[in-house]
């Protein structure tokens, strides 16, 4: 969505967002969004898409996929050889 709207401010720093601005940003009834300032212009992201574009590119950079599990799994097994090789020497 490329667009310019013009949104007040309460003096209590409040504003409203606009439907179209919602529904660009996935928000249905409510959510929670970013707000971060770059280049001296307000920038607001939904955490929804944040979350998805960090996943994305965890993806695309993942070496390692291993659960939790299966880090533990291969450290018991490590342990495992290290006590029959101490039992044995």
């Amino acid at each position: 969505m490329t667009a310019s709207l013009s949104i007040r401010v309460a003096s209590n720093g409040r504003m409203v967002l606009p439907k179209a601005i919602r529904t660009a940003l996935g928000l249905k009834d409510a959510g929670v969004i970013v707000v971060s300032v770059v280049d001296n212009e307000i920038r607001l992201t939904s955490m929804a898409k944040n979350i998805a574009a960090a996943q994305a590119y965890y993806r695309e950079h993942v070496v390692n996929d291993n659960s939790t599990d299966d880090f533990l799994a291969e450290r018991r097994k490590e342990a495992l050889a290290e006590n029959i090789k101490d039992l044995a020497g």
